[in-house]
């Protein structure tokens, strides 16, 4: 493992301090920018056909997968993360419901070094023709297999992140996602790994 130099570590630490702080910024705003959208349609807004209301469907359910391609830091070390992404998403509300999601990543520079997660957690949406932006919080275990396997260890974790799906046909959807994820207890500080998904899911209807 290649330690920091020890007269740049503080500097290193309030650069990586600076760069979580603007990060958590981001994903706070998708969500509060989210709510907000929620609470201010208006009641008679129309629903897309794959967000009708419970009375007519028992709920709305997507499967996909996707690449994934994001950033994580080790040991004061950034470094690009490539991967791939399982995803559903069942949405028993009209603009309210809930995802599962698997990422399995590594870094571009070090094959034996893996990032897995396993994650749920409740989501809301908008629905605007065919685009619906959506905010989600998260919460899953994840999994830190470290240089040349010298350990597999496994972490609470918790994500806030936000998207958007778009209907490409009545049967498919194309997705691009954002997470921040925070791996809880991890050595030397807390893990914050930026997750992004560009996926495709089956969309199941009437």
């Amino acid at each position: 493992m290649n330690w920091p130099r020890p007269g740049g570590l503080s500097s290193l630490r309030r650069k990586r301090c600076r760069c979580e702080i603007g990060e958590r910024h981001i994903a706070a705003a998708i969500l509060l920018v989210s709510i907000f959208c929620c609470l201010t349609v208006p009641a008679h807004a129309q629903y897309r056909e794959h967000a009708l209301p419970t009375a007519s469907r028992a709920g709305d359910l997507q499967i996909g997968g996707g690449l994934i391609l994001g950033a994580s830091d080790y040991n004061f070390n950034s470094v690009h993360l490539i991967g791939g992404a399982a995803y559903t998403t069942f949405d028993a509300r009209a603009h309210w419901g809930g995802e599962f999601n698997f990422h399995q990543s590594q870094p571009t520079s070090d094959s034996t070094v893996y990032e897995r997660t396993y994650e749920v957690g409740p989501r809301i949406y908008l629905d605007h023709e065919r685009i619906a932006p959506y905010a989600k919080i998260m919460y899953g275990r994840g999994i830190y297999n470290f240089h040349n396997t010298v350990a597999n260890l496994a972490y609470n974790m918790y994500t806030f992140g936000g998207g958007a799906d778009f209907a490409i046909t009545r049967s498919l959807n194309l997705r691009a996602d954002y997470e921040y994820q925070n791996w809880v207890g991890f050595p030397l500080g807390t893990l914050h790994p930026s997750v992004g998904t560009i996926g495709i899911a089956f969309h199941f209807h009437e």
